[in-house]
């Protein structure tokens, strides 16, 4: 802590203990708070008398750099003197000779990475305070955390050592191959246990395959609208996106031919896309897996709120309709099943692919977080996951239900807002007489005013292409009812119609 310096010229040994140790609380090195050594600890370290030492921290109690607590010790000083703060201050704005930070040099990907940004993390934020009705929120409150620690505990109580080291770049095998079961029971998918690799979710699995199947400039057909996390990946790897409309059957595959008849990925959700909950009809997913062999081209499926169906039975995922080694990749994630911090998700390859991805994945992160892992695959070979969502389709069904109910009473002449066959949330369109007054977009500010999320169909957040917010087919809003319960509903609706009333 100290180096003194002895001789003819020097300064007095306790002066320079002095300076020494006001030069350390100046410059951080000694922070407010702090306890330092005992003046004989110190005086023994730097090899001179204690009353040399002591000297010296009389001088610095004395103005105000250190504190004495009795029985305590000695401690730099919380409160710094005027003479210290003065000292560090910086310059003023105002100064001119101040110089102007540069401003930070982003790439032009970058650029179009924050565009995307913009509404998500704000509707995490609402999400936090449990606001109505923020899209793809869960009901949290009824999972059931007893049987999930009890499984967390029941491993790491005593963890194999395997676990505590290096794992498989692809993931934990009893989870891949518990994920493998349950997609071909539920999902009806081919596969086997090692071509499902687990992943922080349906972003990262994106990630992963846009950056082995796609070169700088590539396209890439995205549903229009879509979510955005998915544009997200392509750009990154510096493709090209081209936006493909949707009608009442889900993509229209012959306006992608027309856009981009040699594009190299097509990234759908024929489950339930998001967020117009449109379903991909049979006929529209043979033509997709037609164009996908034509052009030599691949199909990132995102089976998004496939769980989710209350209507009738979903039709089976489009990778059943393929070889195993066909064109599809499947996607998924347990953030809307389960809750959304768990942050698993999972990619399916096709065989072709397993060893590159597996390669792939080393390279760029080792192997996924282990912690986890052992008591989501124990969780769903067990049976909970299923029982949990059974129980959710249950109530997620009524829920839609007292939604519907209350809107009928509440927002009659405001908003139209009609039943749909899964999801999580529902799209209502402005009615006439209100959409003469307002876009989506000021009912949407709106909302938010009087304590209500919901985003507006029509924001750029949901438009890949630049002529959003203007077109009637674009205007509604979004309404999720999932971790609404039946008891708030009414009163949120009521908030939103007088929201939109006022």
């Amino acid at each position: 802590m100290l180096s003194l310096e002895r001789g003819a010229s020097s300064e007095a040994l306790s002066r320079q203990v002095y300076e020494q140790i006001r030069a350390a609380v100046l410059d951080g090195r000694l922070s407010p708070g702090m306890r330092l050594p005992s003046t004989r600890a110190l005086a023994r370290e730097a090899g001179c008398s204690r009353n040399t030492v002591m000297a010296g921290y009389e001088q610095l109690l004395a103005e105000g750099y250190l504190e004495g607590q009795p029985g305590s010790g000695t401690f730099v000083s919380p409160i710094l003197p005027e003479e210290m703060l003065t000292a560090r201050a910086s310059p003023s704005t105002g100064d001119p000779s101040a110089k102007a930070a540069a401003p930070p040099t982003i790439s032009r990907r970058g650029a179009e990475l924050l565009a995307l940004s913009l509404s998500g993390p704000a509707l995490r934020r609402s999400a936090g305070h449990r606001r109505a009705f923020v899209p793809g929120l869960p009901e949290n409150g009824l999972f059931p955390f007893s049987t999930w620690g009890k499984l967390v505990g029941r491993f790491w109580s005593n963890p194999p050592e395997s676990t505590l080291r290096h794992g498989d770049p692809a993931g934990q095998p009893a989870l891949r191959a518990a994920i493998a079961e349950y997609l071909r029971v539920a999902r009806g998918v081919k596969l086997a246990p090692e071509q499902v690799f687990v992943t922080s979710g349906a972003q990262q699995a994106l990630d992963l395959a846009v950056r082995m199947l796609l070169d700088p400039g590539d396209e890439v057909w995205l549903e229009e609208p879509g979510y955005a996390g998915l544009r997200g990946p392509p750009l990154a790897a510096g493709a090209r996106l081209v936006p493909v409309p949707l009608d009442g059957e889900g993509l229209v595959v012959a306006e992608g031919r027309r856009r981009a008849p040699n594009a190299r990925l097509a990234v759908v959700a024929p489950a339930h896309h998001y967020p117009l909950g449109v379903t991909l009809s049979l006929t529209r997913r043979l033509e997709l897996l037609d164009w996908a062999r034509d052009a030599g081209a691949w199909i990132v499926e995102d089976d998004f709120d496939s769980e989710y169906h209350y209507a009738s039975k979903p039709l089976a995922s489009l990778q059943s309709l393929e070889p195993e080694d066909g064109r599809v990749l499947y996607l998924g994630s347990f953030s809307k099943v389960l809750f959304p911090s768990l942050r698993v998700g999972y990619l399916v390859v096709p065989r072709s692919l397993i060893d590159s991805f597996a390669k792939a994945r080393a390279a760029l992160d080792d192997h996924p977080a282990l912690a986890l892992q052992p008591a989501l695959a124990a969780f769903i070979s067990e049976g909970h996951f299923a029982a949990h969502v059974r129980r959710m389709r249950t109530l997620y069904a009524a829920r839609q239900e007292a939604l519907l109910d209350a809107a009928r009473v509440y927002l009659d002449g405001l908003l139209e807002v009609s039943a749909q066959p899964g999801g999580l949330h529902l799209v209502a369109r402005l009615h006439q007489d209100l959409s003469s007054r307002m876009d989506d977009r000021e009912a949407s500010r709106r909302a938010d005013a009087h304590g209500i999320v919901a985003p507006a169909l029509s924001a750029n957040y949901f438009w890949a292409s630049e002529a959003s917010g203007t077109r009637g087919d674009r205007q509604g809003l979004l309404l999720g009812y999932a971790a609404v319960t039946d008891a708030e509903m009414p009163a949120a609706v009521r908030r939103l119609a007088a929201a939109l009333e006022a």
